[in-house]
């Protein structure tokens, strides 16, 4: 099982549903100094809960991996993962584990950081692609999907392992049974890397999903 949604969270009424979220929430929401973050923080959680109210996964209990990933402690069962950019936040629940990254395209990105960063081959098919800009922006969210997946985040160096982009996408080298989906969502790039194929992306309304 894997579901996956997004959403716009900036027309969010952050005063209006400050007080519905868990105190460890709050706190992280505090801890931003923007409102267009605090939105973000606020609206990825809101975001989970309904995913996980659809699963009839009542009260879970938040804790931290080795390496920062979240997991619910009292459902074992179920595994989620978030991410949220600009002003979309992202949401993948699984019965497997699950990474999955969204970000918006800056079409004034350095491209350098592919050179120095990501593996050589996926430099070059950035440089030599129609849009090279555009390319990063799905190599990154490829790549960022498996290190959430995996659990190790920036523990694990984005040129350690290779991403390969063809008919299908898969990781150089990887025996397991590993898929990546790529989904362009408005101007934005999102990535799964789960054990399934995702062939759909709920888009929600921040207000009329996940508030009433």
């Amino acid at each position: 099982m894997i579901k996956v949604a997004c959403c716009d969270v900036s027309n969010l009424n952050l005063s209006e549903v400050y007080e519905s979220l868990p105190e460890s929430r709050k706190r992280k929401v505090d801890a931003f100094r923007f409102d267009k973050d605090k939105k973000l923080s606020a609206g990825a959680y809101l975001l989970l809960e309904r995913m996980l109210e659809d699963e009839n996964i009542a009260k879970p209990i938040f804790r931290l991996g080795e390496f920062g990933k979240a997991y619910i402690s009292n459902h074992e069962g179920i595994h989620f993962n978030l991410s949220h950019s600009d002003r979309l936040v992202a949401c993948a629940i699984s019965d497997r584990k699950v990474g999955i990254d969204i970000e918006k395209i800056d079409p004034e990105i350095d491209l350098n950081i592919a050179k120095h960063y990501f593996y050589n081959s996926e430099y070059e098919n950035i440089m030599n692609a129609e849009n090279p800009q555009d390319e990063f922006f799905r190599y990154w969210v490829l790549k960022e999907s498996y290190m959430k997946y995996t659990g190790l985040g920036f523990q694990l160096n984005l040129s350690d392992f290779e991403i390969l982009i063809d008919d299908e996408i898969k990781l150089k080298d990887y025996e397991g049974n590993l898929r990546f989906s790529l989904f362009d969502v408005e101007t934005y790039k999102l990535a799964i890397c789960c054990e399934y194929d995702v062939e759909k992306i709920a888009e929600c309304n921040i207000n009329d999903n996940l508030l009433n």
